[in-house]
């Protein structure tokens, strides 16, 4: 799969969302096969019953399970540091740790009741008894272990980078940045940037106080790894992201380690993938990206769920019904703050026939733009085109009520429409400029994965972060924590 890696860096690099502007997506997954029709949330999961006997571990394969399972529960990111309270711990006992450190890698730690609302993706029920027991039988117990962890190279390269940021913490972590030193300087200031970056960027070298080109392209790098403007200049947001703790960028890799253990085994190798936290969509064909755009996502207090569906249908030219919230909040007080906003702006007020009436906005001026991207799901989001191009600008592109605005919906739909003979780009092109509202039902329905994620890595690359907008991340890790420490404690 490393050259899937390669070809999405290479699409996005090649200006396939806006040149040098370009977001960095999450890598592909390293296997797939076609799906069952998704849903909005996989069940939760369910410890399966034990219905085998559990089997006997000998002396050695006890302590050497042991030492296993205290390692890799720091590789794998369930905690911070490693227990030492596994050695001598009843047999029985370090079976039952050993399953639950199974289900943990490959399937998250949480329970249901840590999931919130919003977090509408639940891992798969996983059964690690099997496979343990013939690992047992054949004395192959570190190459059990070794099979656990999701099969998704995005995933893998994570945990990659989560070992040398370990390192980089042992060591004492990285200096701060203070002051915002510009190209040409000399100084102290330059000196203490260079060490810095050099610690993530192995392409530059870690001595030196000269701004120079050298510097000057690193610091590029560094701000496209954090989804910032490529300016070169070390300005406020690039310091602050830069001063960041390398303990907290342990904690966010870690909480989206967590989040890759939710997804199926087997992601639809069709699909269009949502970045929320980027803001950037990226469609994928056989595991091979063959579009990106950037988006506009939910701001914080309207935050875009984490999801899986499938897009059935495209609503050329939609009407924009109005939620409740939204009409509550900000329409109707415009309307009484300046009468005629709503008629001027092409909302119509509908009797709802109980006594109450909603908000509609009209095609030929509806926020929903020429294009909406229908699919199941329990929060009414959708991906849709806006009349807002401007937003597509900013690096910052948390600004909708939870919906996903779309750069380039056009191309989407084409794209998507491509095995629906009824519906080939010269159809919808004729059919947008006819302005006339129609639903066009797709031939081959296509999985659609609302995701969050705000760190991300390529093989044997620096580790991308975004912002945290939502609160997510230090929520999840300490959840994480927290449940691997009562099920520590529990196992004694």
């Amino acid at each position: 799969m490393g050259n899937d890696i390669k070809a999405v860096l290479a699409l996005m690099a090649a200006g396939v969302s806006g040149g040098a502007q370009a977001q960095v997506a999450p890598p592909p997954v390293a296997t797939t096969v076609p799906m069952a029709a998704p849903t909005t949330a996989i069940p939760a999961p369910v410890a399966p019953a034990v219905s085998a006997p559990l089997p006997t571990l000998s002396p050695a394969q006890a302590t050497q399970l042991a030492t296993l399972i205290a390692d890799d529960e720091v590789a794998q990111g369930l905690r911070v540091a490693r227990r030492g309270d596994l050695d001598g711990q009843d047999p029985v006992a370090l079976v039952r740790t050993a399953l639950d450190h199974a289900r943990a890698v490959r399937t998250g730690r949480l329970m249901p009741g840590d999931f919130s609302t919003d977090w509408a993706i639940r891992p798969q029920a996983w059964d690690p008894l099997p496979g343990f027991a013939d690992a047992v039988k054949r004395d192959r117990l570190a190459a059990w272990i070794k099979t656990l962890p999701p099969p998704y190279t995005g995933y893998d390269t994570l945990a990659a980078g989560l070992a040398r940021y370990r390192a980089v913490s042992a060591a004492g972590g990285w200096p701060m940045v203070s002051d915002s030193p510009k190209f040409g300087d000399r100084g102290p200031a330059v000196a203490r940037l260079r060490e810095r970056l050099a610690i993530e960027d192995a392409a530059l070298t870690g001595t030196g106080d000269r701004f120079d080109a050298a510097l000057l392209d690193a610091v590029r790098r560094a701000q496209r790894r954090y989804g910032l403007n490529p300016t070169g200049q070390p300005g406020p947001q690039t310091t602050a992201a830069l001063n960041v703790p390398v303990e907290r960028r342990i904690r966010q890799m870690m909480a989206n380690m967590e989040r890759w253990r939710w997804l199926p085994s087997q992601l639809d190798p069709r699909r269009v993938q949502v970045n929320v936290a980027a803001a950037v969509l990226t469609v994928f064909d056989g595991d091979a990206p063959v579009m990106s755009m950037k988006a506009v996502t939910g701001r914080p207090g309207n935050e875009t769920p984490m999801l899986i569906s499938r897009i059935n249908s495209i609503v050329l030219n939609p009407p924009w019904n109005v939620p409740t919230s939204i009409a509550t909040k900000e329409l109707w007080p415009k309307e009484r703050a300046n009468p005629g906003y709503l008629k001027r702006n092409g909302f119509r007020v509908i009797d709802t026939g109980n006594g109450g009436n909603r908000l509609q906005q009209s095609s030929e001026k509806s926020a929903l733009g020429r294009y909406k991207f229908d699919f199941p799901n329990d929060f009414a989001v959708y991906l849709h085109d806006t009349p807002a191009q401007s937003g597509f600008s900013r690096f910052d592109r948390l600004a909708s009520h939870g919906c996903v605005r779309l750069e380039k919906p056009a191309d989407l739909a084409k794209l998507l429409m491509k095995t629906t003979p009824e519906w080939q780009a010269p159809q919808i092109d004729a059919t947008v400029a006819a302005g006339k509202t129609v639903r066009a039902t797709m031939a081959e329905p296509v999985s659609v994965y609302l995701l969050y994620w705000t760190a991300f890595a390529g093989n044997n690359g620096p580790v991308a972060f975004r912002d945290d907008p939502y609160g997510w991340d230090a929520r999840l890790a300490a959840t994480v924590e927290r449940r691997s420490a009562a099920q520590a404690l529990a196992a004694r």
